[in-house]
């Protein structure tokens, strides 16, 4: 069974943007990352109609081998404190974030279906 063979790996970071990077580049043996205390820095400022300084873009650390998934900030200033990497390599599994369930900055539930099971894993900043 999948489920029993999944690596996962969980570590609070502290908001260091190193170790988030490194992680995602040692730790491809794993199937599934999971960070606690991401860093969040300004990406860039998008131009928008309503300011001439534009809105800021926040985020946080992406790689080629990972798909990331967290919920959308209901504010600037409602930084999420949990997130999740998948191996791109389990891509074939239909993976999804379930913020109908709970949807809150500390908890994160995801689901992924293999041989028409349905397997719940979550995260949560303690």
């Amino acid at each position: 069974m999948i489920y029993d063979n999944l690596k996962i790996f969980s570590q609070n970071i502290c908001k260091n943007v190193l170790i988030v990077n490194t992680i995602l580049e040692i730790y491809s043996h794993f199937d599934i990352i999971f960070i606690q205390e991401p860093p969040w820095s300004i990406i860039c400022s998008i131009l928008c109609s309503s300011s001439s300084e534009g809105e800021v873009l926040v985020g946080t650390s992406h790689h080629p081998n990972w798909l990331f998934f967290a919920r959308l900030l209901a504010t600037q200033s409602d930084f999420l404190r949990v997130l999740v990497y998948i191996n791109i390599h389990l891509s074939f599994f239909c993976f999804s974030l379930h913020r109908d369930i709970i949807n809150h900055r500390d908890i994160l539930l995801i689901s992924f279906f293999s041989n028409n099971v349905c397997f719940f894993h979550y995260e949560h900043l303690f």
